[in-house]
């Protein structure tokens, strides 16, 4: 080390033997010249090291039992003591507080970062991509700051993903975008997709190629067909839906009773009204409209129109007779 203030020196004989470790405060001025530190890793043949234990003292200047001290009893019996050097520093650098722990873990996270960028991952500001080993992402994608990926997750080709998300144990497919805010956690999302911004996957959501989940909607536990989209403002949970299904703003999936969860199920090319309550269990048939404001109790036909709506009641000069009586 340059800078070997701290760490035991390793003092050798001819010959690169190791003659004893000697801590800074026991060291000599010439013994803290030495730059070659004690990385505290050692192997020790097991029938010397226990009796090496039991014969450490404590006659040192910090009055401590120093484990380092059985290189010396074994070099002054002859044993054979060796010292294998790294070649990065970093590999064995201690960690005894949250300062050091956070040196290791930059140090740790931008190896990561640069094997991505090496394998053509563009990273918009490498000391805030927070990417944990084991996660796996396809070349021309590019993660912008502030993002968050961990676990099992594998991330596809030519993606973009927009500051601050966060992903966890996900799938994703080719060419996706996830636009800024969203959190995601295991879940699948098909080629071409776009999520967000503000979009919450849970666990579970299942998105074919091509759908569309738009700012502030979530998804727990559903199956989401390929040229579907929930642009805005939604929950879906519990639910399968079909292909080319339109969401309106506003939908809700009422899937918890209370009690138990129950499943919604909605066909191909279904629009649904903004507004609208789906209360599970409930099929909706393909090619059905459920027009806004609509709260769906019953299962809907094919090609049907559900409509369910209080008829409006307009009470002319009501509010000028309201406030002439006040």
């Amino acid at each position: 080390m340059d800078n070997p203030f701290g760490y035991g020196r390793v003092v050798k004989r001819e010959g690169g033997r190791i003659s004893r470790i000697v801590e800074e405060k026991d060291a000599t001025p010439e013994e803290r010249e030495i730059s070659e530190i004690n990385s505290g890793i050692y192997c020790v043949a097991a029938d010397f090291l226990f009796t090496a234990l039991a014969g450490l003292k404590n006659d040192n200047a910090q009055g401590e039992y120093y484990l380092t001290d059985i290189i010396k009893t074994a070099a002054d019996s002859g044993r054979l003591c060796l010292a294998f050097s790294t070649e990065d520093r970093h590999e064995v650098m201690g960690i005894n507080d949250r300062v050091q722990l956070a040196e290791a873990a930059t140090i740790h996270r931008r190896r990561i970062n640069e094997e991505l960028m090496l394998s053509g991952v563009t990273l918009i500001d490498p000391a805030t991509a927070y990417i944990e080993a084991g996660v796996a992402v396809g070349s021309d994608s590019v993660i912008a700051q502030n993002v968050q990926i961990s676990g099992r997750t594998i991330i596809g080709t030519c993606c973009s993903i927009e500051p601050n998300v966060i992903i966890r144990d996900c799938i994703i497919g080719n060419n996706v975008t996830i636009k800024a805010g969203s959190v995601l956690a295991e879940s699948q999302v098909g080629d071409d997709a776009a999520i967000g911004p503000m979009a919450h996957l849970r666990p579970g959501s299942k998105l074919a190629a091509h759908v569309k989940i738009g700012n502030f909607v979530e998804t727990k536990k559903i199956v989401m067909g390929e040229g579907s989209k929930a642009s805005h403002l939604t929950y879906l949970g519990d639910a399968e839906i079909g292909r080319d299904v339109n969401i309106g703003c506003g939908t809700i999936t009422c899937n918890y009773d209370g009690v138990n969860k129950h499943k919604t199920v909605i066909g191909d090319n279904v629009f649904v009204g903004s507004d609208v309550q789906l209360v599970a269990p409930v099929t909706v048939g393909s090619g059905s409209l459920i027009a806004a404001g609509t709260t769906v109790t019953m299962d809907v036909p094919p090609d049907s129109l559900a409509l369910a709506r209080t008829p409006q009641v307009n009470k002319e000069g009501w509010v000028k007779k309201k406030k002439e009586s006040a």
